[in-house]
Parts: C-alpha cells; sequence; structure tokens
C-alpha cells in the first residue's frame, strides 16, 4: 500500500509548494499595485472615532493625546470611548483628558450584562449616537500620527469607499519575539490588502478600519454574527463586500500606519490568536474560507515535507527545493510590506519567523476549534 500512498502524498506536496510560489507571487504584485496616497485633502466629512476599552489605564491617554494632535480640525471630528466595565482608572484618565484637551470626547459606560462579543456591543451603542456618517473605528491600546484622520478623509474623499482597511503595526521592537511578532501581523496585513486589491476582502483589523454608518445598517451590522466572540472587523467587511464588492479599499498610506505594542505576556497571545482562527468556520463567505484552508494545508505541507526527509522517504534536494518555493517568495513579499511599515529590522528575522510559522498556523487551527475564549479577563464561549 506504502508504494501508492508515497507517490501521491509527494505529488500533493509539489502542488501544493508549487501553487504557494505562484499565490505569494500574486500577492506581492497586488500589492504592489495599491495606490500609495490620497491627496484630496478633504473637509467635508464629520467623523466619529469609536474606541472600545476595558482597562486600558496605560494606554488610553497616549491615544487621546495623539488624537488631540490630529492636523485635521477639531471641528470635524469626535471621539465616543466605550468603557465596558474597566475596573482600573481609566475612566478617571479619560474623563481628565476631556477637561484638558480641545477635542470632542465622550466616555460612554457599558451596562455590566453577559455578552459572548463586548467588542460588537460596544460599537452597536457607539453607532446610535455617533454624529458622524464615517466610522473610524481602533483600539485603546493604538498609537496614531498626526495626520491619520486626514488620511483616511482623502482616501473616503476620492473614492466613495463603504469600508476602509488601514494598516497596523507594533511599536518599537525590543528583542527576538518583538521582531517575529511584527513579522507575523505584517503577513496578515499584507496578505489582506493584497486580497482586496485583488477585489477578493478577506482579511482586515479592527484596530484600523473606517466604514459608513448607513452602510453598516444598511447591511445588518452584526446580525447573525453576534454571538461570535471575535469578528467585528472581518464580518462586517465581508457583509460590506457582498453588497458593495467594488467599495472595499485598503488605505496603503504611511499617514494611516496604525502602531500597538506587541504581546509580552505569551498567555495573552495564545488567547488572541485562538480567538482570531476561531473566525475561519463562522465565514459566509467562501474566498476567506477557502484562503485559510489554504494556507494550512501549505503550511502543514512543509511539515510533512520535513517529515518526509527526516525519515528518508524524500532527498535533501527535494526538500531543500520545496521549502525554497515558500519560503523565497514569502521573504520578498514580507520584505516589501515591511519596509512600508517602516520595519526595515525586522527583515532579518523572517526566516525564523518562516521556521515557526508553519506549526504555529497548524496548532492555532486545531485550537481554535475547541470554543471557549478569554478577552480581558471575561471567558466567551
Amino acid at each position: 500500500m506504502q508504494e501508492y500512498i508515497l507517490p501521491v502524498l509527494i505529488s500533493i506536496l509539489w502542488i501544493l509548494a508549487g501553487s504557494y510560489f505562484i499565490f505569494t507571487v500574486s500577492l506581492k504584485y497586488l500589492w504592489n499595485k495599491l495606490p500609495q496616497k490620497f491627496l484630496s485633502n478633504s473637509k467635508d466629512n464629520f467623523i466619529t472615532v469609536i474606541v472600545p476599552v476595558r482597562n486600558e489605564q496605560d494606554n488610553i491617554a497616549n491615544l487621546l493625546l495623539d488624537l488631540n494632535q490630529q492636523s485635521m480640525s477639531p471641528a470635524q471630528f469626535e471621539v465616543l470611548i466605550m468603557d465596558d466595565g474597566s475596573t482600573d482608572r481609566t475612566a478617571e484618565l479619560v474623563q481628565k483628558c476631556i477637561q484638558d484637551f480641545s477635542i470632542s470626547i465622550q466616555l460612554i459606560a457599558l451596562p455590566e450584562e453577559k455578552t459572548t462579543s463586548p467588542k460588537k456591543r460596544a460599537i452597536e451603542t457607539a453607532l446610535a449616537i455617533a454624529k458622524g456618517n464615517l466610522i473610524v473605528a481602533t483600539d485603546g491600546d493604538c498609537r496614531v500620527g498626526s495626520e491619520w484622520l486626514q488620511s483616511i478623509a482623502d482616501c473616503y474623499a476620492e473614492t466613495g469607499a463603504k469600508l476602509i482597511s488601514g494598516p497596523v503595526t507594533f511599536t518599537e521592537e525590543n528583542n527576538l519575539t518583538d521582531h517575529l511578532q511584527t513579522v507575523e501581523f505584517a503577513s496578515l496585513i499584507g496578505s489582506g490588502a493584497s486580497a482586496i486589491s485583488a477585489g477578493f476582502p478577506s482579511l482586515c483589523n479592527g484596530a484600523n478600519m473606517a466604514y459608513e454608518k448607513q452602510t453598516f445598517y444598511e447591511v445588518g451590522g452584526y446580525d447573525g454574527v453576534r454571538h461570535i466572540a471575535s469578528g467585528d472587523d472581518e464580518f462586517l467587511m465581508h457583509k460590506i463586500a457582498a453588497k458593495y464588492p467594488s467599495s472595499i479599499h485598503f488605505l496603503k498610506d504611511s499617514r494611516a500606519v496604525v502602531r500597538t505594542s506587541p504581546h509580552k505576556n505569551w498567555t495573552l497571545f495564545f488567547r488572541q490568536r485562538k480567538r482570531w482562527a476561531s473566525k475561519w468556520k463562522h465565514y459566509q463567505s467562501k474566498t476567506p474560507l477557502v484562503l485559510a484552508l489554504y494556507v494550512f494545508l501549505c503550511n502543514f505541507a512543509l511539515i510533512a515535507a520535513a517529515g518526509l526527509f527526516l525519515t528518508s522517504y524524500i532527498s535533501a534536494n527535494t526538500f531543500v527545493f520545496l521549502t525554497a518555493l515558500k519560503v523565497v517568495p514569502e521573504w520578498l513579499f514580507l520584505g516589501s510590506v515591511l519596509r512600508f511599515l517602516n520595519k526595515g529590522k525586522s527583515i532579518l528575522y523572517i526566516p525564523v519567523t518562516q521556521l515557526i510559522y508553519p506549526f504555529y498556523v497548524c496548532f492555532f487551527g486545531l485550537a481554535a476549534q475547541k470554543p471557549e475564549y478569554e478577552w480581558k479577563g471575561r471567558k466567551l464561549v
């Protein structure tokens, strides 16, 4: 039986490796196609910035300081801080910022009630009182540049996008694990941007996205996915893409980059990635589901190839060539994304990430099948 199974298995490995080479080269081409800046200098749209928070006393004042220093006039935007039961000094610090800063900030305390998706509840509550039709979402632990809102407004004015996905990266890296997280996160941002460029939106990040309030309600908001712990960003994008397939844009503008801190606690990292991976099986659109399964299989194929090499079923040359088909185009693609994010130092860490990533993808793909997660000290099912 083995004499028949082994050739078939090796053929599958070659097919997956070869197709992944073409896939990654295509991602780089699509990434390069994206326009790099919109210069309409729009002043016509009022923006509501929504920030769901829980226990962000170490971060929230920095974000509000960044928003207070926006190049956009304070008369053009408002900030809604949605406090989901913080037990630290978050609310106190927001109140101080309200007094000290010139921008419009509202602190809204959410009622204590059980929910499987606190962030979706926070956003829906904010939308009901938002004055702006252009909604910009970020997180309480993020930092933004002074032209962040202006870059989003310019893109919206020029494209009329129903949803804008923005770039996210990490703050300054101090050690190996910080660089590895930066590379891994760049792969998600880059592949999501390239998919949008191709007209098949699949990934985005709720720490930097914008959409029309009217469009949110037109597509039913979070109806049908409200019970899912994660996905306030991607599920909404999939819904909008289904109704307005050519109205999703990625903002490849250095002014638009949002930064957050890499995880220092591996338990929190595990919980976050498990929560993200849990979304796969809930995708209604076939494109992101097929993409997720394809990436899982390609990474599993590399592990399988390593196993066949170690047991002498394939030669060293075969294993090296199969590996090169995956890692070389990845290096080129990730390098271009990291350079855009001003993370050139992290390019040196791409090979280490490539060594770990196949095991990482397969592990979280399987771990996410157990439907229990934790967020900000709360268990979500």
